[in-house]
């Protein structure tokens, strides 16, 4: 498989901030709700709607396990809202994220969760697709609904290669 080498590297919040917001537990709870017996960690990602009718909704996805080496050849983003995803198991899945650059992704970056964590694409932020690198896997997305067109993708000339290696 051809193409430029990304390097993938453990995801970290503070790596893609601008970019995105990583969903996780911190080490306390914001605070206590159900009288005490449960430990709310609270605002952990900013949703983002725009345009007429805009609503936010909750989906499920079934995402195909992906087999690395994979060819990056596209990325798409979403001008109207932001697009959430919380995996419903622990299993390690990419993330795939670019600045933009003259309407275009810029060189995409590469990162392997560490299973429980989530993401949260802003507006217009370039990203990959679900990448789950084990086994088929479910995510619940938080994303927006509503009037206009919320999908922007780009096709990349020369592809770019995924790899652990």
């Amino acid at each position: 498989m051809d193409g430029k080498l990304i390097e993938i590297k453990p995801l970290e919040s503070n790596k893609i901030a601008h970019l995105a917001d990583v969903i996780e537990l911190s080490d306390q709870p914001s605070f206590l709700i159900n009288k005490g017996m449960c430990g709310r960690h609270h605002d952990l990602a900013k949703l983002e709607f725009t345009g007429k009718d805009a609503r936010p909704i909750i989906s499920i996805a079934e995402s195909k396990f992906f087999e690395l080496p994979w060819e990056l050849n596209f990325m798409e983003r979403h001008p109207l809202g932001s697009q959430a995803f919380i995996p419903t198991s622990d299993q390690p899945f990419l993330i795939v994220v670019a600045e933009d650059k003259n309407g275009s992704p810029d060189k995409p970056m590469a990162f392997i969760t560490n299973g429980v964590q989530g993401i949260n694409y802003h507006r217009n932020t370039w990203h990959g697709i679900l990448y789950p690198l084990k086994l088929d896997q479910n995510f619940i997305i938080f994303d927006r609904d509503g009037a206009g067109s919320n999908l922007e993708e780009h096709f990349f000339e020369n592809p770019y290669r995924l790899s652990l290696s």
